[in-house]
């Protein structure tokens, strides 16, 4: 795999480091110059390295454009990286769209002359026209995607081309696993990118001769699709209100009868419905991208097979001990009443919390104790939280046994503290106002900040250790019980706050470690709602992020236990469906216990290939730290977890014979067996006398899922790649993937995220299709979207928008323009030679068009450029099929000839063809021949620059209509250039090269004869040889047929009009059909 690429450069005619001097005897013009810019990729694997510089010479530009907003975009194409195919190419492209002397100029007349007399258009008497061979093709300029795409993808459905192709394929198994969507929705454009991606991959190890097996999947339960399920049983206003309102409060928006009728039956039959009706519309748009993979056999979360093979995984973990049920903090949702897993979160920027500094009154000292309380028998601890509503729960406060403490006093206020001013963000405490403010226990190092944020002046009285600390004893600011000082772990430290931490053991997970430490009270006093209950005494009935928020503070100054309140701005959790803030809260819930597998998931981390390398690094930090994994969830929508629990002690019930019995049910009825079978018919026949004394759980479980490769986005390092990994370490002790390969996210033109509200949003659909305004919005079809794929570095996020749509659709609609090209000039070709991928340059094809249209049907040059033409047709198909499958379907279809593979078969879809092979013996270029050419190349940009200046002086018009000279005091460089004029295969000649009519190396400038050609300049090629070029009116006449000036036009009796050349194609006959090189 390569480590890097340079891509093409487009080079200008003239830059200042190749340009010395120029003159004319007639006015000069000023040039314009332009910057030759350069852009790295990340590695690619070797379809795409040749498809880059595809890209780069048939759009013959820079490879980094800038919009009119400042904006640079990088046609960087670097998509499968998890294919490993060493590659070593060098290219190099000077010729641009952008020349002075473009092809369409210098050579088109022949041409445009034999269409004119095709039309009927009179040019002399036009008697040789039939003599020139024009391109012939039935493959269109224009895409018309709209309906051959569709047209191409019937055909292949038809024709089951995937199935017999992988069935045909020789090769090894291929199994990239399908992270399934979502179903609760239409496509965006990260599913997209996602999808596209893991279809160049397939295909392309399609043509690599190996079975691809693609199964796409769709995760089907979940909160999103039972909220769809309510709607068809809500009323229409509570439907409108459903995405709005906190579940507490939807509940009031339903009418009486709704309410009633909201069975979980009832609720999973429309939620079961309206999953399967989006997986439809999800496939149908899958399709439409050019999508392969095994439509007819999808799976299904909801399936009664796969739901019953998570039920056999979730008892395999249970019979190994690592299922457990406990109270535990986990991340809540009020607006879901659901538990949440760390994948379901997300932390937008800009949320603000209302901290709070807060004081708690010490009331007693350990036995051993270095009598603090005696000489500062007023003294306070000080904590900050940005959770104020979790001080009912408070059960003790934490230190850092290695930090030093202080024990303050506060000698002074300024205006701000004094007068307890408040203000939006600030609001001072009462306590700063009582005569008797207490000494305070803080952290050594924050002393100083905290006297810029309070606004008073700290003086120290004390230190001492953190460890000293430790079994103090404080009264608890709101039920005056006593609580300990217990030491805390690593996560205390001196960054925020007072570096004394209030510990809530039910709110929060390091809390909870410390207080099962000390055997703390896990302290809840919060609802599935969000709302105080009952245990929080006089806050009951508030919601905790609102109302009960304010009230905690609220009684904690006027009770002078607040120093300050004031806004802080920092990342706080939010559920990633319905937009709100959770909270940490104490829950009865089921835990999957990592400890007992971490280090064989660490070690299995190292046995995968990550692409990019950084996902190890982010997949094992999360794996080391990761806790206990809540699996269970509140919800009626998914597959349960199969447990009973005993009516009075709540012991739950389940074994391997539960488990099992549950397992052969759902495997047969599907888990809504779960909610209308009785606890009697699901319990195996071992408990069924004992059925009464149990009932079933309500838990449903979070979703797993368990390959060659996984590709994703990457967020799915905390998600999905981690959770599959655990689980199957826990039940097969090995890692379920060989490779993942994660992309980023999708961006907006201007790297913003993409939101309905700032109208930045790019509909996939959209593109394909077309907006409702075609002229603002054009539909581009599949393939321009899949360009777009190809052309990001997916490594990191992405952006897309409508200029950049616009790039893709030129590169797409020159790339499809050179194809047919090559198409249009093969009609009358029929002998078939297989040749190495060559570089497709806009170089060739604009020097081959003088030999393909007047150089003679059967000509040997134009069969060796036939020859040619076919090797580029047949390779770059082939190259660009996994990236754009209509183009070089549609192509393959149009091909004049057919093309037999090396079984013996012929090829009807290009993915019959395979992918080319090498040919180390073509790849075998003398150094010095590559020099020669790449000098070539640039003395021909050179000598447009001259023959621009010339046309400008209305000397010539066309290209042909001149002669150049050429002057190099190199003599290397002179002896080359002048056995290329003198070459015997006429179409290497210099001129050809040049397309003028005449070239000629001179010997010297002293010559009388130079000094009277007309136009000339002076440039150093490569930099360093300097090279004098001249240009003045051909010599001779015009040949009516190939319009190039030669001496000859006029000599021969029988037509005049013609030149030597001419004159032998249509006076010859020439010898049979020839293949230039096998």
């Amino acid at each position: 795999m390569t480590k890097g690429v340079l891509l093409p450069r487009a080079t200008p005619p003239f830059t200042p480091s190749t340009i010395t001097h120029w003159r004319a005897t007639k006015p000069t013009l000023p040039f314009t110059q332009k910057r030759s810019i350069i852009a790295t990729q990340p590695p690619l694997p070797c379809f795409l390295h040749d498809f880059s510089k595809v890209l780069s010479r048939t759009a013959c530009s820079s490879s980094r454009r800038t919009n009119s907003n400042g904006l640079s975009y990088s046609s960087r194409v670097s998509l499968a990286k998890a294919v490993s195919i060493n590659t070593n190419m060098s290219n190099y492209c000077t010729h641009s769209t952008d020349e002075f002397c473009s092809s369409k100029r210098r050579s088109r007349g022949p041409v445009m002359a034999a269409k004119r007399a095709a039309e009927g258009v009179t040019q002399e008497d036009g008697k040789y026209k039939h003599t020139v061979d024009l391109p012939k093709t039935t493959f269109g300029m224009r895409a018309n995607s709209s309906q051959r795409e569709p047209e191409l993808q019937k055909i292949w459905e038809e024709n089951q081309v995937l199935k017999n192709i992988a069935d045909r394929n020789t090769g090894g198994n291929f199994i990239l696993h399908d992270g399934p969507p979502y179903a609760n929705g239409d496509l965006h454009i990260g599913h997209a990118l996602n999808k596209i991606l893991k279809d160049i991959i397939n295909r392309y190890k399609l043509l690599q001769n190996y079975k691809v097996h693609f199964v796409p999947g769709w995760d089907c339960h979940g909160l999103p699709i039972e909220l769809k399920g309510k709607c068809y049983l809500l009323s229409n206003i509570a439907c409108s209100l459903l995405f709005h309102l906190p579940m507490y409060k939807l509940t009031w928006s339903l009418d009486w009868e709704a309410r009633n009728n909201l069975t979980p039956l009832k609720l999973r039959a429309k939620a079961n419905k309206f999953a399967k009706e989006t997986v439809k519309s999800q496939m149908s748009s899958f399709k439409r991208y050019g999508v392969w993979a095994d439509w007819n056999n999808p799976y299904l979360t909801l399936d009664p097979e796969y739901e019953a093979a998570q039920i056999e995984v979730f008892g395999q973990m249970a019979l190994k001990g690592y299922i457990y049920r406990g109270r535990k903090p986990v991340h809540w949702s009020p607006s879901s009443q659901t538990a949440l897993a760390e994948a379901e979160l997300e932390y937008p920027e800009g949320h603000v919390s209302r901290s709070i500094y807060a004081v708690f009154r010490l009331v007693g000292a350990p036995v051993v104790s270095n009598d603090l309380l005696h000489e500062f028998p007023n003294l306070c601890i000080a904590i900050w939280t940005t959770t104020p509503w979790t001080i009912p729960a408070n059960a003790a406060v934490a230190i850092n046994p290695k930090l030093e403490y202080s024990v303050v006093e506060v000698e002074s206020l300024d205006e701000r503290a004094s007068s307890s001013g408040e203000n939006k963000k600030k609001k001072f405490g009462n306590i700063l106002k009582d005569e008797k403010i207490p000494c305070l226990i803080v952290a050594s190092e924050l002393v100083s900040r905290l006297e810029a944020k309070w606004g008073v002046k700290l003086a120290v009285k004390r230190r001492l250790l953190g460890s000293e600390l430790e079994n103090y004893r404080y009264l608890h600011p709101i039920d005056n019980r006593e609580c300990p000082v217990v030491v805390g772990g690593d996560y205390i430290t001196t960054e925020t706050g007072t570096g004394l931490v209030h510990t809530a053991p039910g709110h929060g997970q390091e809390d909870y470690v410390t207080g099962q430490k000390y055997g703390l009270p896990i302290v809840s006093p919060v609802d599935d709602r969000g709302i105080f209950t009952e245990e929080a005494g006089q806050f009951s009935g508030l919601d905790v992020l609102g109302e009960g928020n304010t009230a905690v503070v609220k009684y904690l100054d006027e009770n002078l236990s607040l120093i300050l309140e004031e806004s802080y701005e920092h990342k706080y959790p939010y559920d990633w469906r319905t937009k709100k803030p959770t909270i940490f809260r104490a829950t009865e819930q089921w835990f999957a216990s990592v400890e007992g597998f971490r280090d064989a998931a660490m070690g299995a981390i190292g046995h995968v290939k990550w692409v990019p390398a950084q996902g190890e690094n982010r997949i094992s930090a999360m794996t080391s730290n990761r806790s206990d994994w809540c699996i269970s969830r509140q919800r009626t929508w998914g597959v349960p977890i199969p447990v009973f629990y005993h009516l009075q002690s709540r012991e739950p019930l389940m074994n391997e014979e539960t488990i099992d019995h549950i397992k052969s049910i759902i495997a047969q009825k599907g888990s809504d067996a779960w909610w209308y079978m009785t606890v009697e018919d699901l319990l195996p026949p071992k408990y069924r006398d004992r059925a009464a004394e149990y009932e079933k759980g309500t838990d449903t479980m979070d979703v797993w899922f368990d390959s060659d490769l996984y590709l994703e986005g990457t967020d799915q390092h905390r998600g999905w790649f981690q959770s599959s990994l655990l689980t199957s370490i826990a039940t097969t002790g090995k890692a379920p993937y060989s490779c993942v390969l994660t992309h980023g996210f999708v961006l907006d033109e201007k790297g913003l995220k993409m939101s309905k509200s700032l109208g930045n949003v790019v509909d996939p659909r959209s593109v394909i299709e077309g907006g409702k305004n075609q002229k603002e919005s054009p539909g581009y079809g599949a393939d321009v979207l899949r360009l777009w794929v190809s052309s990001v570095d997916y490594t990191g996020d992405v952006m897309i928008g409508s200029q950049i749509l616009r790039q893709m659709s030129e590169i797409y609609r020159k790339l499809r323009g050179s194809l047919r090209y090559l198409l249009a000039n093969l009609h009358d070709w029929k002998i078939l030679q297989r040749f190495v991928i060559v570089d497709l340059s806009n170089f060739y094809f604009d020097v081959a068009k003088d030999r393909l249209y007047v150089g003679g049907s059967t000509s040997y040059t134009r069969r060796s450029c036939q020859t040619v033409l076919a090797a580029h047709l047949l390779s770059i198909v082939r190259v660009i099929a996994p990236i754009l499958p209509h183009l070089a379907e549609d192509v393959w279809q149009n091909l004049p000839f057919q093309y037999t593979t090396e079984y013996g078969s012929v090829a009807k879809y290009v993915f019959e063809a395979k992918w080319p092979a090498l040919n180390e013996r073509w790849l075998d270029i003398p150094v010095e021949e590559i020099e020669f050419w790449g000098k070539i190349l640039e003395l021909r940009t050179e000598v447009n620059r001259v023959l621009e200046v010339a046309r400008t002086g209305k000397l010539i018009g066309a290209g042909l209509d001149a002669k150049v000279y050429i002057y190099s005091s190199d003599a290397s460089l002179a002896f080359q250039l002048s056995e290329l004029c003198e070459a015997k295969n006429d179409a290497d000649t210099l001129h050809r090269v040049f397309i003028t009519s005449q070239a000629e190396i001179i010997p010297s400038l002293d010559d009388e004869h130079v000094k009277n050609i007309p136009y000339s300049g002076e440039c150093l090629i490569q930099g360093k040889t300097k090279v004098w070029i001249g240009v003045s009116r051909a010599t001779g006449s015009k040949c009516e047929r190939c319009w190039n000036y030669s001496e000859q036009v006029g000599s021969i009796s029988d037509h005049p009009t013609l030149c030597g050349r001419c004159y032998s194609v249509i006076a010859v006959q020439m010898p049979p059909e020839v293949a230039a090189v096998s």
